[in-house]
């Protein structure tokens, strides 16, 4: 008697995962006088979770996210303001008038 092996086709195998990369992406903001600066955006659901930024001596606030590949708008909010990121020259007005700065990954 003959035994049959199974065998799979590349039909039949089952479907690749689609990978998503992370990246660190850090943030700085240059706001010697804030007393708090935090980082809002649509990857926080702008001010429901908004992410404290830690100042270093010279004045600058700082902290590192870990974000997936994609497009992401943001702002900082230093002492309760709305402020843009000064290094970031990527635009897109915003339904308040204002702009939001753009960070995309790869």
């Amino acid at each position: 008697m003959q035994t049959m092996e199974k065998r799979t086709s590349p039909r039949t195998a089952a479907p690749k995962k689609r990978e998503t990369r992370e990246s660190k992406e850090n943030f700085a903001l240059f706001a010697p006088e804030a007393q708090s600066v935090q980082l809002v955006g649509n990857f926080t659901n702008w001010e429901n979770n908004p992410i404290p930024l830690k100042k270093s001596k010279d004045g600058t606030w700082k902290t590192t996210v870990t974000l997936e590949s994609g497009t992401y708008e943001y702002r900082f909010k230093v002492d309760g303001q709305w402020r843009n990121d000064p290094d970031c020259p990527k635009r897109s007005t915003n339904p308040y008038g204002e702009e939001n700065c753009i960070r995309e990954i790869a």
